[in-house]
């Protein structure tokens, strides 16, 4: 049955299976995605939410494309208009063994287009890989728990992989990395969404530096496995356990329920105090006259507009004023 599904990668290459988009992604924008195993799922975890078929897992790359095929294809893509050069996978991108000679022959053609890795985190604990994620322009970390029973349940992971040194690393990694940091969180009901398990998280999360923007997810694809995301609500009370001074973002969209709810100056005030608001979550959140009263608050400066990465967030004029003072 393999032998018939599975594809040759000079067939993929004809069939110009690496470069997929452009993607106008709420997150970082106009994305062009480079696809490093579009032949087949390699990948050190297995998680129970990813939308590719169940696989062994694997700690390195049997079927690897050659670092001129992808350049040769991504030239025919590339245009003024692509915000952001993804680099992704059927499986973990950093998996590929020609990582760094990539990213050297990416940057001489990318002009002012930056570049950006999706990583699951583990192989940050190689440090040729490690030193290689350094010279790109934007990282996305993910990390859906920090404790072990958990960690494995959730992902899957690779026989090999540590999963305290591999947060030790992403803390490490943070502290030196000098682009655009993103951290995503993927909650799965009944696994990692418990308060012992956020609070965790959200420990984690205050030991990193320069991070951009913390995006809290759940399922929004047909997982591999039977398990089911939380909604928008259950995602918005995780938001609040996190430390008001980190930057939270809901990410998921897919089971939102509109809430569309009264609130006072004061409670506007308050509610964006504890999280700052995207305008999908304020025409979730809010009623017609709640949004009239929100613009006005605005209008007159009560509440002040930030940009985190591609995002715009609202949030109380003093809490920005104590925010930057930090």
């Amino acid at each position: 049955m393999l032998n018939t599904l599975y594809l040759s990668v000079n067939e993929l290459v004809e069939k110009n299976n690496i470069i997929f988009g452009p993607i106008n992604s709420r997150r970082f924008g106009m994305s062009l995605g480079v696809d490093l195993s579009p032949a087949l799922k390699q990948c050190n975890f297995d998680c129970l939410y990813c939308e590719l078929a169940p696989a062994a897992t694997v700690d390195s790359q049997t079927d690897s494309l050659t670092t001129s095929q992808i350049i040769n294809e991504l030239q025919k893509h590339l245009t003024d208009q692509i915000d952001v050069i993804t680099l992704t996978a059927n499986g973990e991108p950093t998996l590929y063994p020609h990582l760094d000679q990539l990213i050297k022959e990416i940057d001489t053609i990318k002009g002012s287009t930056q570049t950006l890795i999706l990583t699951n985190s583990a192989n940050l604990v190689d440090e040729s890989i490690f030193k290689s994620l350094l010279k790109l322009d934007q990282v996305k970390l993910s990390l859906d728990a920090i404790s072990n029973d958990v960690f494995k349940k959730i992902d899957r992971p690779h026989e090999n992989i540590d999963l305290d040194l591999m947060v030790q690393k992403v803390i490490e990694f943070s502290k030196i990395y000098k682009g655009k940091l993103y951290i995503e969180i993927l909650f799965v009901l009944n696994l990692n969404d418990s308060l012992e398990e956020v609070h965790k998280l959200n420990a984690t999360l205050l030991k990193l530096h320069n991070v951009q923007r913390v995006d809290l997810g759940s399922i929004d694809r047909p997982p591999a496995y039977p398990v089911v995301g939380i909604s928008y609500k259950e995602l918005r009370q995780i938001s609040l356990e996190f430390d008001s001074s980190l930057p939270i973002h809901i990410a998921s969209r897919i089971h939102a329920e509109p809430n569309n709810a009264f609130y006072s100056d004061d409670e506007i005030i308050n509610t964006l105090d504890k999280r700052p608001l995207s305008m999908d979550d304020i025409n979730l959140l809010f009623d017609e006259d709640t949004k009239k009263r929100f613009e006005l608050l605005v209008d007159q400066d009560k509440i002040v507009k930030r940009v985190t990465g591609n995002l715009e967030f609202y949030i109380p004029h003093d809490n920005f004023k104590r925010k930057r003072q930090k």
